[in-house]
């Protein structure tokens, strides 16, 4: 009797002690789940603290490249749309280019406007830009001094200057000896007034830098005795009189060129942007060409002029198809040169070096 009673209590304890283990295996099991559960929170919600990012499916089924949420835009100028002209403010214009970044990630463009190129290229520098559209001689300068910046695209190659003098002054380039000309400081038409007289001859000459409004109202006063512009507001003080002394049509080596170049902090967060964003432009631009006499409408709107005067001064077929040509690197290296050889950049550089194609 009582060794039964002793094989029955074993057994009790053979028992309880499988149910032990059974319950610890389960316990286990459940804290490994939970674990993974937690460090695939983990992970996402650092995807989402670094720079507001996400990870987003590109057409065609395939994973895109990570990038932040917002994407901060500038271009030259100042307008009611808020946009710039060409393919890319049409694409935003119209949504087309939106529609694009999404894809990426990208659910928020922020656009600037600014009233020169080298104001663009600080905010570029210190951060507050991602890329921008600007003119090639603010760009190359802000290279030359050390700006980390890349090119990514050169979207015209056909800006033209204009020199107009007051009414009753000069009537000549030669007349401009020992008189004072309004400019932009390191922009475009700085650089094509300085190549202008120096091909010229004249040297003798007193540049003073003026935003664009100030500089006409110079003109006006009588203060300066030349200034320079561009596009519209150039051929709108033709048409009041003012002197037309040159335009860089005459000299097709000072023709002016817009580029698009963006930080290399920001390429860190998304290496395929270049390739992304050009994509898109050339998308906006095959809407564009579908779309002429709207988008002639739409420049008027933006530059406060008739369709007709838009068309004459940014006609589409000057707009480039593809982000890089040969005939706009070589003007490019000659600006850079020019540049380089004024003492207006401060260093040289390898335009090519500077390009970044993505295919």
């Amino acid at each position: 009797m009582e060794k039964a009673y002793r094989e029955i209590q074993e057994g009790r304890v053979r028992g309880i002690r499988m149910t032990l283990f059974t319950s610890l295996l389960l316990i286990m099991l459940v804290l490994q789940a939970c674990g993974n559960n937690a460090n695939s929170g983990k992970s996402n919600s650092a995807s989402a603290s670094t720079g507001g990012t996400n990870t987003a499916e590109a057409a065609g089924g395939t994973n895109a490249s990570t990038a932040p949420t917002v994407l901060n835009f500038g271009y030259i100028g100042s307008n009611k749309l808020n946009v710039p002209g060409g393919a890319e403010g049409w694409g935003f214009h119209k949504g087309i280019i939106q529609e694009e970044l999404k894809k990426y990630g990208i659910t928020e463009v922020k656009l600037t406007g600014f009233p020169n190129g080298p104001d663009q290229t600080e905010s570029l520098i210190s951060g507050r830009l991602d890329f921008g559209s600007l003119g090639d001689t603010p760009a190359i300068i802000a290279r030359a001094s050390g700006a980390k910046t890349r090119q990514i695209s050169q979207t015209t190659t056909h800006i033209v200057g204009y020199l107009i003098g007051k009414k009753d002054g000069p009537k000549t380039l030669k007349d401009l000896q020992g008189k004072t000309i309004a400019i932009q400081k390191g922009s475009f038409m700085h650089r094509y007034v300085v190549g202008l007289l120096k091909d010229e001859g004249v040297t003798d000459y007193k540049l003073v830098h003026m935003l664009t409004p100030d500089a006409a109202a110079a003109l006006a006063r009588g203060d300066v005795d030349a200034t320079t512009n561009t596009g519209v507001p150039a051929l709108k003080l033709i048409e009041e009189g003012y002197t037309h002394l040159d335009d860089a049509t005459a000299h097709p080596a000072l023709l002016g060129s817009s580029v698009t170049v963006v930080s290399e902090e920001y390429l860190k967060k998304f290496p395929d942007f270049p390739k992304v964003w050009n994509a898109a432009r050339e998308k906006a631009l095959a809407d564009l060409k579908q779309h002429e006499d709207e988008y002639y409408q739409f420049l008027a709107d933006i530059g406060n002029t008739t369709p007709e005067l838009a068309k004459q001064v940014n006609p589409i077929d000057e707009i480039k198809e593809t982000a890089f040509t040969d005939d706009g690197t070589k003007l490019l290296e000659g600006t850079k040169n020019f540049l380089v050889e004024e003492k207006l950049a401060k260093k040289d550089f390898n335009i090519k070096d500077w390009q970044l194609q993505q295919k």
